[in-house]
């Protein structure tokens, strides 16, 4: 199954409306949007706790990597830079964090509060290489930015 983005916008909408607090978002994200498409494999959030760290948040899968400094991995990347990345095969990017040894693709996408506040990155990862598009990250990008538009972190 592929996910029907405009579907997915609107029901994350629906069941997110005048919520505001951060972490009830992400697990509300993270299940709507792992369940969306069967190329994601794992889904989840990394929050910002510290300057430069992330640690794990709300996510549908496997277990995943506890605490990411920004200066490691794909999420890391993401974080730093405050960009998507996209990456088609995790074998073939320098410092890939491997918290699951099945994950050959990925999309990092960051989570940013209205005021432009980082609050964290989420992280699909996929069991098939080359999972992801460009189309797909544009998709989560407007999502996300719809969601976390009044989130804070209570």
């Amino acid at each position: 199954m592929r996910v029907d983005w405009a579907d997915l916008a609107r029901r994350i909408a629906a069941l997110t409306a005048g919520e505001d607090d951060a972490i009830a978002l992400m697990a509300t994200l993270a299940c709507e949007i792992h369940h969306a498409d069967d190329r994601f494999d794992w889904t989840g959030f990394y929050r910002v706790v510290a300057p430069d760290l992330l640690k794990i948040g709300p996510y549908q899968g496997g277990h995943g990597c506890l605490t990411i400094p920004f200066s490691r991995g794909v999420c890391g990347k993401a974080a730093r830079e405050g960009r998507t990345v996209i990456v088609d095969d995790v074998t073939a990017f320098p410092d890939h964090i491997a918290c699951a040894g099945s994950t050959r693709s990925e999309i990092v996408v960051p989570v940013r509060a209205g005021d432009g506040t980082l609050l964290g990155v989420l992280d699909i990862d996929s069991d098939r290489p080359a999972a992801f598009t460009r189309g797909d990250a544009e998709y989560l990008e407007k999502i996300l930015d719809a969601a976390f538009r009044n989130a804070s972190i209570s």
